[in-house]
This record gives structure tokens, sequence and C-alpha cells, in this order.
């Protein structure tokens, strides 16, 4: 009796599915109804909408890095085929107007045009800061926000994304100064600065109260000092801030004292222009910085 007639016969509710051997199977009679069955969904499993979206491996990502979500197709400019071959000449002209009509489809509204000018300009400056692509998204779904919210007319889009950047490595905890930022605009620092006040106020961003430690690997890195010290630096400012030291003062510049004191002790010495020119901060802030600490948690430092 074929496999058809089989199940046929028994109750629907009664046919079951075996995931593990591929089977259908009776549960009144025993009987296989069908087996070798071939599974045609996905191999990976999901438990939530975003995380089943994620995963899916139909069509193109959605990313809020590109002013239309990446939503739409784009007709590319190597002017080859399917096969890599090159166009002909009259093809690349028909082609080239394809592309032209496409652009425009693509960037309707003054909206579509601001985000995909703020998308182009974050995505300079995220790469000149090399950021990851976490704070790249956090950092549109903080600028298109702002525009639903009417932020960005009559200012700079440069400056808000900026400020946008800023708000996103706070939110992740990525260690960049906004003077860091603000160096790859033109706006500078102060309209940045503002920027960003406005984003907290207008969007209710949540940002932490930035941690010195976080500095810590980025400055002791790019020095060259070995674990040792930085995990020294990490246990100064662990006691400096149950001391309440830290309260209020600069990240950076606290974080760039704290490496300085514990390369002192580990013997494994930089000088203070080094640290300050790395950690993005004064000679006189680090000097200060480091002064402080030491007084205050009693370090006895060896001879300088």
């Amino acid at each position: 009796m074929s496999s058809e007639n089989k199940r046929e016969e028994c109750p629907e509710d009664m046919i079951i599915f075996d995931e593990e051997r591929g089977e259908y199977i009776c549960l009144e009679t025993g009987e296989v109804l069908e087996h070798h069955v071939i599974d045609q969904g996905p191999e990976w499993r999901a438990f939530t909408p975003e995380e089943k979206e994620r995963r899916s491996r139909v069509g193109g990502p959605l990313t809020p890095t590109v002013h239309d979500k990446g939503l739409t197709t784009v007709i590319d400019w190597r002017d080859r085929d399917a096969t890599g071959k090159k166009l002909e000449p009259k093809r690349r002209l028909e082609i080239l107007r394809w592309r032209k009509w496409q652009i425009r489809a693509r960037i309707q509204s003054s909206i579509d045009r601001n985000l995909a000018q703020a998308m182009n300009e974050l995505e300079r400056i995220s790469d000149l800061l090399r950021l990851p692509k976490s704070v790249r998204e956090e950092a549109a779904v903080i600028y298109r926000k702002a525009v639903e919210k009417g932020l960005v007319r009559g200012r700079s889009i440069e400056s808000i994304v900026a400020a946008s950047i800023y708000a996103a490595c706070r939110r992740l905890r990525i260690p960049r100064t906004l003077d860091e930022i603000a160096e790859y605009t033109k706006a500078g620092r102060k309209e940045v600065a503002r920027c960003y006040r406005l984003l907290l106020k207008e969007l209710e961003v949540n940002v932490p109260i930035a941690d010195p430690i976080d500095y810590i690997p980025r400055i002791g890195s790019q020095l060259g000092l070995q674990g040792k010290v930085m995990r020294r630096a990490a246990e100064i400012l662990e006691q400096a801030k149950h001391k309440g030291i830290t309260a209020g003062k600069d990240p950076a510049g606290l974080a760039a004292a704290a490496i300085y004191i514990a390369a002192l002790l580990e013997d494994e010495r930089r000088t203070q222009k080094e640290i300050a020119q790395v950690a993005g901060v004064t000679e006189v802030t680090v000097r200060n910085r480091y002064k402080e600490l030491a007084r205050e948690l009693e370090i006895n430092l060896p001879p300088q």
C-alpha cells in the first residue's frame, strides 16, 4: 500500500511528524506512513521577530544606515553583464539612463535627500574614527528620530550627525571624546556640543555617565603597554571612584593619569607628553590629575 493511501486511512489528528527521523507516524497503529521526508525549512531557530529577520538569508538585510533602510535595489557602476563581460557602448548608454532614473526614484522627498546626505556623512566620520557597525546603526537611529521631530531644520546636518555619533558612542560605551569627533567636522566642537545637548533634551536619549576605565584599553594598546599596566590603572581608577575623586572630571584625563601612575609603578615608563597625545588631552591635565590621584590614594611614586 502506498504512503498516500496509508495517510488517507489514518485520522489527521493521529498523525505526527518526527523531526529527528524525518518520518510521519500514525499514533493509532504505530505505522510509519512516510519516511525520509526532506525538511524544506531553515536549519536555524529564531525566538523573536528581530532574530528571525537578522538570521534570514532571503534578500539584503535592513539597516538604518541607508536612507531607505536598504529596501530598494542599486544598479552597479561597473557596466558588466551577468557573466562579467563589458557591455557594448550602446548598451552602456542605456544602462546609464536606467541608473539616473533609478537614483531619482529612490530619492524623491526632501526627507529622503536629507537622510541620503546625512547617512553619507555618518559613514565618512565613522570610517575615520573606525567605529563598529553597532555604533553606526545606533547613531543612524538617533538621527532619524531627530529628523522626525524636526530638530534638523535650520541646523547643519553635519553637526547633528556628529552629535548623534557621540551620543551613540556614549550609549554603547565606546571611548570617543567630543573633541575627536568634532575634529572631522567643519562645524567645530562648540556647535557639535550644542547639538548633542539638544538631542539629549528633545529625544530623551538615556546616556550613561562616561566611565574612565573604558578609555584604558584604547590608550594602553596605542602606547604598547602590557596587560599588567592596564590592570593596575583600572585598579587605581576603581579606588578613586570609591573615594569620589572622579566625579565631574574628564574621563579621558583620568584614564591618562591612571595609566601614567601605573606605568611608573610597573617600571614601563611613558612620558606625560606621549600619554596626553594618545588620550587627546593636554600635558597639564595629565599632570594635575596624576598628582591628585597620587595624593588622595596615598600612592608612593618612584623617582621620575
